[in-house]
């Protein structure tokens, strides 16, 4: 399922950032280059997921024998055959299910291996395995694009995007917000599914939530106002359509209410497989309050919010999304505003700080001087420091002196 890989993926991305411990950024790799190379339609859009079963057999694609790995790795099976306790009755239904049992520094220690060799080895020996699976008959895939489940892929691509060199990751991201906002935008209205150049005809609260936090994550990562002023557009919107006067969000449209014939508007609130649109739609409205200073979103973002007050404490496994949102909201946001061209290497360093750690209770907006209209209102008023790429490191719109440099920069963050 896409959704599975997108939260996985980005719970992998964090705590790699928050550990540096590598299999963390392995798994995030590995997942995410699975979905570029396996669930990415030519156009940009991420399809729903993949069959289980091929050949009328569950699992036959992905599964192997003893006798098959050691033979398409001839005489390197013997280390990844401790790394995966590959034997011959298997570990699901007589054939194996490739899952690591032994770490990298007791391979090492096995095998007399240099430790840093070791992920290098069974790198080569998994590219050896996917070559010959390619030969196999592969699953189906549902090849729909539903905008919620591709907003939730997109935020994580836009993230890693920031995170890893050398990885065509901003692309992706960038080449699937296009796709969105066309194909899933027909005649300027938000749909929720597109399949063989066809929209559907509805739109639920979870696809404008999760296409809104996608967008502001890519624009946090290439600074393309584009997606900014996409995604105040569709906040509008949401309001518009989706917003109760007695607090959050329906999960339908107006329209699609007055249309059905049940008797009350659908409104769930707790996270399931995945996060409640309620709980998706105050975190973006809290990160557009962060960047434009709009009260409205965040007197909306809190009344949401307010609706599972009493539960959370009760259940917070229940409403882990809602969980983000409100630290989002208690803690003073750290807002950053970055004046400079993004070709200078000055601008570029800046930004590399910024993005060195794990900070989620953060925005950044960045121009070049002068501030285009359509630029985050974080972004008035600031001027260059001595000619030079300038950050400004905010709270509530208050900001401390301007630097240049990023050891300043460092110890204001």
């Amino acid at each position: 399922m896409l959704y599975d890989n997108a939260l996985l993926a980005r719970a992998y991305l964090h705590a790699w950032q928050r550990t540096d411990k590598l299999d963390y950024l392995r798994i995030c790799e590995e997942t995410l280059d699975f979905v570029a190379r396996e669930m990415t339609h030519p156009d940009g859009g991420f399809h729903s997921s993949l069959d289980a079963d091929s050949e009328g057999v569950e699992g036959k694609f992905y599964v192997w024998t003893k006798e098959e790995i050691e033979k398409t790795l001839n005489d390197d099976y013997a280390l990844f055959e401790a790394a995966y306790g590959i034997r011959t009755t298997g570990n699901w239904e007589g054939k194996t299910v490739l899952q690591r049992t032994i770490d990298d520094a007791t391979l090492a220690a096995r095998f007399a291996f240099d430790p840093e060799m070791v992920p290098v080895y069974l790198a080569n020996a998994h590219h050896k395995l996917l070559t010959a699976r390619e030969k196999r008959i592969r699953p189906g895939t549902d090849d729909k694009v539903l905008t919620e489940w591709n907003g939730l892929m997109l935020i994580v691509f836009a993230e890693a995007a920031r995170v890893f060199e050398g990885k065509d990751y901003l692309n992706i991201a960038q080449k699937n917000a296009n796709f969105l906002l066309t194909a899933l935008r027909h005649e300027g209205q938000l749909r929720r599914a597109w399949r063989d150049g066809k929209a559907s005809s509805e739109v639920f609260l979870s696809d404008y939530a999760a296409l809104i936090l996608g967008l502001l994550e890519l624009y946090q990562t290439d600074f393309n106002n584009r997606w900014f002023i996409a995604a105040k557009e569709l906040a509008d919107e949401m309001i518009e359509k989706f917003g109760d006067p007695e607090g959050g969000f329906f999960d339908t449209t107006n329209e699609a209410a007055e249309a059905s014939t049940l008797p009350l508007r659908p409104k769930e609130l707790q996270d399931n497989a995945i996060p409640s649109g309620n709980a998706l739609a105050a975190e973006a409205l809290l990160k557009l309050d962060a960047l434009t200073g709009n009260a409205n979103y965040r007197k909306l973002a809190e009344e949401t919010l307010g609706l599972v007050s009493e539960f959370v404490g009760m259940y917070p496994t229940a409403f882990a999304q809602w969980l983000s949102g409100a630290d989002f909201s208690i803690h003073n946001v750290t807002q950053i505003a970055i004046l400079g061209d993004l070709g200078r290497d000055e601008t570029q360093a800046l930004l590399t700080e910024i993005h060195s750690s794990y900070r989620p209770n953060m925005v950044v907006a960045q121009s070049p001087s002068p501030i285009p209209d359509d630029a985050p209102e974080l972004l008035r008023n600031r001027k260059l420091q001595n000619g030079l790429p300038t950050a400004y490191v905010c709270e509530g719109f208050a900001c401390k002196l301007p630097v240049n440099g990023v050891d300043e920069l460092r110890k204001q963050l």
